[in-house]
Formats: structure tokens, C-alpha cells, sequence
């Protein structure tokens, strides 16, 4: 064995006992790194998110209502989940700066908006692709929302995420939280895939209208027949009352 290989058993175990200094700067700047990282994250693990969706249906079929999606800033700087209206919505959709409560993002109001056009919604951020999905479609006089949050990602923790939806009517079935005739809430639990589900029952406006065209015009129909008959019972009064008067002639000369 070499001299430059031979380590006296006194000198390792002080090495063992006192690393340079060098190698103990670097534990430290490790060290510290980590417990930075974990700061940085604690909002993120302790899902302090706030997710609220609330709805009202009118009775002509449009959508009014307000999309809000929040965190907790990492830093004085952060302005937390950022909404952007779809072109295609045009106007019907204004964001605007969201702080509450020590949370920080965006609220997303929107109003007359179509069935069809619901679903657009879904992509208010690139963020959150994907994450909601959510339709609302007629069949006669029944009306059916069904949607769909995908929320595996955000820790089971402390987030707050809700959904509310308002019909012009009572409600027939769902699978949310009845809050009154004509309400319904979802609170939805992190990390799981959580689907929505409601059904109404009102008269789809467009039938509505031709229904109320459809009276007006049996009105003025019946009206005619009346008035029809009435003056055919008056012509009929008249012609007996003249043949009567002719008889009466008849008969005296």
C-alpha cells in the first residue's frame, strides 16, 4: 500500500466527526434550499384553492353567472389563477381582479349566454384545461345539466371548491345538495373526479311561443264562428218574420 493511500484510523474518524467546511457550507445551502422549496409550497400542499361556480338558468333558456378561481399568492407578486374569455364568446364575458380572504386570481361574470354556448366555458384558462366540463341540453320540456370536475390534482386539503346552479322551477332529480325547490350545490373533494347531475321540467320558450300564437288565433276563430252564427240566426229571424207578414197579407185579402 502506498503512503498516499494509507489513512490513519485516527484521521478518518475525524473526518467522520468534522467535515470540512466546505462540505458543511454545501449541507447548509442544501438545507436551506429544501426548507425555501417547502415554504414555497406549503399553500400549494395545504390546498388553499378556492373554486366557485354559481349558475341561474332563466326560464328563456340563458345562462347568467360568475366563475371565481383563487389561490393563496407564493409570493407579494402572485396574482394567482388568471381567466381569459374565449373569443368566441365575444362581450358576453368579463374578467376581473379577484382578492378576498388572503386569496388572490380572478372572477369571470358572464350573462345571456345560450345553452351552446355553456360549454364554452370550459376554457377560460388554459390552466385549468380540461379540469370542467360542463352542458346544459333540452329534449322537449326537459331540461338536463350534467358536468364533470376533475380535481386528482389539488391536495385532498383545505380546498374549497363549489358549484351552484339556479333553475326557474323545482328541480325533479339530482345528485347535489338541495338548497330550496329551484337550487342546487355541490361541494366537491379534492383529489377525485366528481360528476354533476340535475334535471328540471319547465315549457321550452319557443313551444311557449307558438302555443300562445296557436290561442290567439282558435280566439279569433271561435270569435268568427260566433259572430258567423249570430248573424245567421239574425238573417234566419228576419226572413221568418218576413214570411210571416206575407202569410198574414194572404189570408185577409
Amino acid at each position: 500500500m502506498s503512503a498516499s493511500s494509507a489513512t490513519p484510523p485516527h484521521s478518518t474518524s475525524a473526518l467522520t466527526r468534522t467535515p470540512p467546511a466546505g462540505r458543511s457550507r454545501d449541507r447548509r445551502r442544501r438545507l436551506f434550499s429544501v426548507l425555501t422549496l417547502g415554504l414555497i409550497l406549503v399553500p400549494v400542499l395545504t390546498g388553499c384553492l378556492r373554486v366557485q361556480v354559481s349558475m341561474g338558468v332563466s326560464s328563456d333558456d340563458r345562462v347568467n353567472g360568475q366563475i371565481i378561481a383563487a389561490a393563496v399568492p407564493n409570493h407579494d407578486n402572485d396574482p394567482g389563477p388568471q381567466l381569459t374569455p374565449p373569443m368566441s364568446l365575444g362581450g358576453k364575458v368579463q374578467v376581473e381582479e379577484y382578492r378576498e380572504d388572503g386569496y388572490v386570481g380572478t372572477t369571470a361574470r358572464f350573462s345571456n349566454l345560450t345553452f351552446g354556448e355553456i360549454s364554452q366555458l370550459s376554457s377560460l384558462s388554459d390552466q385549468t384545461s380540461g379540469t370542467l366540463e360542463m352542458s346544459l341540453r333540452r329534449s322537449g320540456d326537459i331540461v338536463t345539466f350534467e358536468g364533470r370536475v376533475d380535481l386528482e390534482s389539488v391536495p385532498a386539503q383545505g380546498a374549497d371548491v363549489q358549484f351552484t346552479l339556479a333553475f326557474p322551477t323545482r328541480v325533479g332529480t339530482t345528485n347535489g345538495d338541495r338548497e330550496g325547490d329551484d337550487r342546487v350545490t355541490w361541494r366537491l373533494p379534492a383529489g377525485e373526479v366528481s360528476t354533476l347531475r340535475a334535471e328540471v321540467r319547465y315549457a321550452d320558450p319557443n313551444t311557449r311561443g307558438f302555443a300562445g300564437w296557436a290561442g290567439i288565433v282558435g280566439g279569433v276563430t271561435l270569435g268568427v264562428s260566433v259572430i258567423v252564427g249570430a248573424l245567421a240566426w239574425m238573417a234566419r229571424d228576419r226572413s221568418a218574420r218576413a214570411g210571416s207578414g206575407r202569410s198574414s197579407e194572404t189570408t185577409s185579402a
